[in-house]
């Protein structure tokens, strides 16, 4: 069965995130093709969810994931990072084969 982790600190930024937009049902991931490796990953914050959607709850935050997605992204784990000034989310794929120089696309 297909799986989409989070950890602890991803879900602390989703659910802060979530209590200051004042809405939202959790984090939508999917990927597009895009750069110079074939995908990279799209962020949002889901305020619905369809037939199409798969729904992972973790740590009582929920992760959203299109079928189309899902294969992509099947045992990924979300998290949140922090290293120096930057924070951000981090994806540890499995599936990743190669990613690109700078970092913002991979390929599976």
């Amino acid at each position: 069965m297909p799986r989409i982790g989070i950890t602890p600190a991803a879900a602390d930024q989703i659910k802060t995130v979530l209590s200051e937009r004042g809405e939202g049902l959790g984090l939508r991931v999917t990927v597009k093709p895009s750069g110079c490796s074939g995908y990279s990953y799209v962020l949002d914050f889901a305020d619905a969810v369809t037939d199409d959607d798969n729904v992972f709850e973790e740590h009582d935050v929920k992760v959203i994931v299109d079928n189309e997605a899902l294969g992509v992204l099947d045992g990924t784990e979300v998290d949140y990072v922090k290293e120096g000034l930057n924070r951000f989310f981090k994806f540890n794929n499995p599936n990743v084969k190669d990613e690109c120089g700078c970092g913002e696309s991979f390929s599976v």
